[in-house]
Formats: structure tokens, sequence, C-alpha cells
């Protein structure tokens, strides 16, 4: 029987101290590379040194709108980094409206800032969007996606699935999906075209049904999308092969 192979389109196991151990356990479990997210001008570093030392490893580079407000002293480096080779994408970047760590106006000019990045840079875009749809839309639609754009880890039912679609963004399931109350996330799931879906493990976060209770790792992510493909009622491997081969579209792979 042919094994599932998998690709964590997200993760911050970067700065992990057993962040090595971690990309060995996945790649033992299946998964055949990770894409590590930063979040800010240190957890960037951390991600483009993490796949500095691993093939299977891709970075990106951003601000979280929980840190919005280090942009005007990250964002030179923030920008340079960004610029590199080595840096696969921008972000996470959007609203978090849920916590609101950063104003809601600094989280907006810092998402402006990074959307105008990856569109300059002809880079994709990672969002983050919590509790903040119509904003988050707002300024997309403002500025104009990018070419490619990630709405990772999708909270929204199937209204807000149709809304990323239409911007032409792929949406990325991650442990949610498995959740007993997230099953407006599951009928979204289930609408969104093979060639848009991604799936994720936001380590060490949202740990997978029944694994709940312990750190995520990306070694979990064929959990995750074991939950995704019963959402879609589909076989794992149709999600898993979809899923790995939207995620080398995306981040060039």
């Amino acid at each position: 029987m042919r094994r599932e192979r998998w690709v964590d389109s997200h993760c911050h196991v970067h700065g992990a101290p057993d962040a090595d151990a971690q990309v060995a356990r996945a790649h033992a479990a299946g998964v055949e590379w990770i894409v590590c997210v930063g979040t800010d001008l240190g957890t960037s570093h951390h991600a483009l040194d993490l796949a500095g030392r691993h093939p299977t490893v891709m970075a990106t580079v951003g601000l979280h709108p929980h840190d919005a407000s280090k942009l005007a002293a990250e964002w030179p480096m923030i920008e340079a980094l960004a610029a590199t080779e080595e840096c696969a994408a921008i972000g996470e970047a959007g609203f978090d409206l849920y916590y609101e760590h950063s104003p809601r106006d600094e989280q907006e000019v810092a998402f402006r800032f990074q959307i105008r990045l990856a569109r300059r840079l002809g880079k994709p875009l990672v969002v983050h969007t919590r509790d903040a749809w119509d904003d988050t839309l707002r300024v997309l639609a403002d500025e104009g996606p990018p070419a490619v754009t990630v709405f990772h880890c999708f909270t929204g039912g199937p209204a807000e699935a149709r809304r990323a679609l239409g911007l032409g963004a792929y949406l990325s399931f991650s442990g949610i999906v498995s959740f007993k109350n997230a099953q407006p996330v599951r009928e979204a799931a289930r609408l969104v075209p093979d060639d848009r879906l991604l799936v994720e493990t936001d380590a060490p976060y949202l740990t997978p049904e029944p694994l709940r209770g312990r750190p995520n790792e990306p070694a979990l992510v064929g959990v995750v999308g074991a939950a995704l493909a019963a959402a879609r009622g589909v076989d794992p491997i149709a999600v898993a092969d979809a899923t790995r081969e939207n995620a080398a579209r995306v981040f060039g792979r």
C-alpha cells in the first residue's frame, strides 16, 4: 500500500530546543518538507537558520499582527531578510482582533507594508486572520492581493471560505478541523477545490484530536490531514497528494 507523503505548510518549531529533532521526527513520519514561519525579526532569523541547516525546511519572514507594534524598529531588517533567496514567502501578516496585542491601526499598517512587500518581491503572502474577516478582506482588496495568497489556519465557515477563494487564495487547515466544536470549519473544508487546499500543524499550537494535551509538531501533520480528509469524505492519500502538490506550487519548491 502506498504511504501518504505530507507537507506541513505552516509551523513555528524554529527556536525550539529540539527543533532539529522535530525535523527528523517529521521526516520519519512521512513528512517530505515543512515551512517554518517568522512572526517577527527574531523568529524570522531562526526560521532562516533552521532552513539553512535542513534541506527539508523552508522559511518565511514576517511580522505577526501580535507584533505589529515592532514595525518601526524591525521593518528595515525584516525587509532585507525578505528579499533574500532563502525567504520563501512573506508573513504571517494580517489582523488578530481576538487578542489585539497590538492596536488594530498598527496591525493594519504592518499588514499593508507586508502585502506591498510580497507584491514587489513576487513572493507568496501568508495571512493570519482571527475575528477580523471584514478588515482582512478589506485591506487585501484595497491593496490588491499578491499573486499567491494563503489564509493559514483557516477558522471561518463556508461564507468566509467563498470570500477568500474569490480572491484567488489558498486555504490551509490546521488541527482545528478535528475539533468537536469546529463544524463550520469542516463545512468550509468540503467546498475548497483540490487545487486550493493546504494542510498545516501551526506547531507547537493546535494539537489535533485525539492528541490534545501534548505539544504539537510537524510529525503530526498526517493526523491533521486525516481529519481534513474525513471532513471532505475522501481518502487521506488524496489529501496528501493534493496538498503536497499545492504547497510545492505555492512556495516554489
